[in-house]
């Protein structure tokens, strides 16, 4: 999503729209690794206003997503939702090899070049932060059993898994000779 400078006045502008995630190139490089799958196109929508020389968006990015539970594999849909607010403003040339100490409201503000400002960075940065890292697909999951593969949220396999953590059961009965 892109908008033009130049057009934008002191009056709020409102956009609204329906994107594949196939125009998003990160999003569409998670899909294609298998780390979720976009059930839904992103649906955007953005409040621009002029103020003090700069230009705030205020963003909302929404889609539904497939991921794979990290405990019990099982696939579950989520809704991925992010609200946002950026400041653009005109690039300045600053000499790269200088150190520049970083305040808050730089955090959230980019430059832009030309006439128009792309949106897309910050939309796929909202939606990559909003997709879990391990996704569960409810806080109680109990996983599957490490010894048969049975999804334990169906119930017990009857598996005694009374023993020590997987971790170091090689370990178990190894001894030192000296």
């Amino acid at each position: 999503m892109k908008i033009r400078v130049e057009g934008l006045s002191d009056a709020p502008v409102v956009l609204s729209a329906r994107e594949p995630v196939a125009d998003y190139p990160a999003l569409a490089g998670v899909q294609e690794a298998g780390e979720c799958a976009f059930l839904e196109p992103l649906q955007l929508d953005f409040r621009i206003e002029k103020q003090f020389g700069q230009i705030r968006v205020h963003g909302h990015v929404a889609t539904k997503v497939r991921l794979a539970c990290s405990r019990c594999l099982a696939d579950y849909e989520a809704d991925i939702v992010s609200d946002f607010t950026v400041f653009y403003s005109k690039s300045s040339k600053m000499p790269v090899e200088e150190e520049v100490a970083l305040t808050e409201e730089d955090l959230i503000s980019a430059p832009y070049d030309g006439d128009s400002i792309d949106f897309t960075n910050e939309i796929e940065e909202q939606v990559l932060l909003e997709i879990p890292y391990k996704p569960l697909c409810h806080e109680e999951c109990k996983g599957i059993c490490a010894k048969c593969g049975a999804d334990l949220n169906a119930g017990e396999c009857g598996c005694d898994r009374s023993g020590n953590g997987l971790a170091f059961s090689a370990l178990k009965n190894f001894t030192v000779k000296r």
